[in-house]
């Protein structure tokens, strides 16, 4: 609503400037054949400067009037405008940032970060640009246009048809350049989102890359998506500036037509002198806005091929939809069941078949199978982070689908082999799932975590800045931050996935004891390939190629002839 206001007021400003602008032309002749008819009354040597004050001080300060208003209400539509545009910027990110939460795995399972970084930021730069000055040009062209041709059909109707067939050309030009740069600019935008997926990638692995000694494998590769980009980027900017010249070479064609006619309407005394410059005026007047519309028409056409990337991303399939009546559990136990569920990444491709188990509340439950077995998935659909294809999923005998997502998430806890910490203060890095913690909170669960101690000797303590992407403290001391993070949300389950499969065996003790104490009390699922961690556990689901082929205790699978006793024995023997 607010943004329709603006462009009625823009609309409105736009057409007044333009309307005054268009009449200051036809008062310069009026002004002109006026002077004129003087001289030809009393001679060049008659005309004193009180006779010229007098014949041209009216229409001089009509003209200044007339540019004093036009300056006021070209400010108020250009303020207007930048201030719309803002708004349709911010609305356009909020959407986008909302839609983020809102989109299944799925998506980002099929999108690369680079691309979707791409589109949030250069797309939508573009399309600013485009709402800040594009719109505005195209109105003031399109005002300045029309009051303009009106003007060249009263002055002389016959010239100004042929002047306009000229002109009209533009629209064909333009047509078929507008068509050929929006195809360039959409190969520009998805040739710049690999290349900043590809820098993204290269520089979080620059350590890897290096251990390799594949610096020149990657320089060469990057200079290969970079030429291809660059091409497509030229492509499309020789397209959308190679507009310019050409529409104001058939412009000035027409002032040359309108010149060498006006000329002869002149000279055999069918036009004065200052109807002419008016004229000639006028059209030098429409030509601009001519040129300028068709390169907005072009840039437009190019931003269109970002909002048709943004657009792709707000009409996105999200989530499905929480149930009419959500159920909260007041006092959640940690009960999970898989009651014959079935998944599938592709729903021609089923990958679990007919999952069927029981974590019973605060008991520990481990997962255990070779890599790509579906450990991670498994409890990713715990989570709801995808939607099963059969079956049912139940939280203390309630199906997860009753429950909204954010309070069965509100219910868990996961510690994942990779950390992750936002770039932040300590403090606030432990205090994520608790924003409202105290700071003897957070001490309190940093010293049952293991990692008060090191948190000390740094050098603001709680207060230093750290993020995931520095290394100002190791990957085992990352590990303790998030099981930290894990006792002071306190939640009814806990997920610890490899949390020890990348740090040292002192480190594995201290993670461990860390562990120990936020499995305490609460359903636990525990991925692990180290099954000497897992041995007390209360129930191990044996996994393979996406399903459970074995479930039961650690002496239960041991005593039977079963892949996970190949699996321990490989490991111990």
């Amino acid at each position: 609503m607010i943004e329709k206001k603006a462009f009625i007021l823009m609309a409105f400003s736009s057409l007044i400037s333009n309307l005054l602008m268009t009449s200051i032309p036809f008062i310069m002749g009026i002004g002109i054949d006026r002077l004129l008819h003087m001289i030809q009354e009393v001679g060049l040597r008659g005309v004193t400067i009180r006779q010229t004050h007098e014949i041209l001080s009216p229409l001089i300060l009509m003209m200044i009037s007339f540019e004093l208003i036009t300056f006021f209400f070209s400010y108020t539509q250009e303020k207007t405008m930048a201030k719309a545009s803002e708004k349709i910027t911010l609305n356009l990110r909020t959407q986008l940032t909302t839609k983020y939460t809102k989109l299944p795995m799925e998506f980002f399972d099929t999108h690369q970060v680079g691309d979707i970084l791409s589109r949030s930021t250069t797309d939508l730069n573009k399309v600013a640009n485009v709402l800040l000055t594009g719109i505005n040009q195209m109105m003031s062209s399109i005002a300045t246009i029309f009051f303009g041709v009106l003007m060249l059909f009263y002055i002389s109707p016959a010239l100004t048809v042929a002047v306009l067939g000229i002109m009209g050309m533009n629209f064909f030009v333009t047509k078929w350049i507008s068509a050929k740069n929006k195809e360039f600019a959409e190969k520009s935008y998805s040739e710049l989102g690999h290349l900043t997926n590809f820098a993204e990638e290269y520089y979080t692995g620059n350590m890897i890359v290096k251990s390799f000694n594949q610096q020149k494998a990657a320089i060469q590769s990057f200079n290969k998506i970079n030429l291809k980009q660059t091409k497509a980027f030229k492509k499309a900017q020789f397209v959308n500036f190679g507009i310019y010249p050409l529409i104001r070479f058939l412009n000035q064609l027409a002032f040359v037509v309108s010149a060498i006619f006006g000329a002869k309407l002149v000279l055999s005394g069918a036009m004065s002198l200052g109807t002419i410059q008016a004229y000639l005026q006028y059209v030098n007047q429409i030509s601009e806005p001519l040129t300028q519309s068709s390169y907005v028409i072009n840039s437009i056409q190019s931003a269109m091929a970002s909002m048709e990337r943004i657009f792709e991303i707000l009409d996105a399939k999200e989530e499905m939809e929480e149930a009419k009546t959500v159920v909260e559990l007041k006092n959640p136990q940690g009960e999970i069941a898989f009651n014959h569920v079935q998944f599938g990444y592709d729903s021609k491709k089923m990958l679990m078949e007919d999952v069927d188990f029981v974590a019973k509340a605060h008991g520990t439950v481990a997962i255990v199978g070779p890599t790509g077995a579906g450990k991670t998935t498994l409890v990713n659909l715990v989570l709801r982070f995808y939607e099963l294809n059969g079956g049912e999923i139940t939280f203390d005998g309630e199906p997860i689908t009753n429950l909204s997502r954010s309070h069965l998430r509100s219910m868990f806890g996961m510690v994942l082999q990779d950390t992750w910490l936002f770039e932040g203060t300590i403090a606030e890095n432990l205090a994520y799932g608790k924003r409202d913690a105290t700071r003897n909170e957070i001490i309190e669960a940093a010293k049952i975590a293991q990692c008060h101690h090191f948190i000390q000797t740094l050098s603001d303590g709680y207060d230093t800045i750290i993020s995931s992407e520095e290394n100002m403290i190791s990957q085992g001391q990352q590990q303790l931050l998030t099981i930290a993070r894990i006792i002071l949300a306190n939640p009814a389950i806990v997920i610890l996935d490899e949390a020890t499969s990348s740090v040292d065996t002192r480190t594995e003790i201290e993670i461990q004891k860390a562990m120990n104490h936020v499995m305490k009390g609460r359903t636990s699922f525990v991925i692990a390939h180290r099954l000497s961690t897992i041995q007390s556990a209360d129930l191990i689901l044996v996994m393979k190629e996406g399903t459970i082929i074995e479930q039961g205790t650690h002496l239960e699978l041991l005593n039977q002839d079963s892949f996970y006793s190949d699996l321990y024995n490989s490991q111990f023997s």
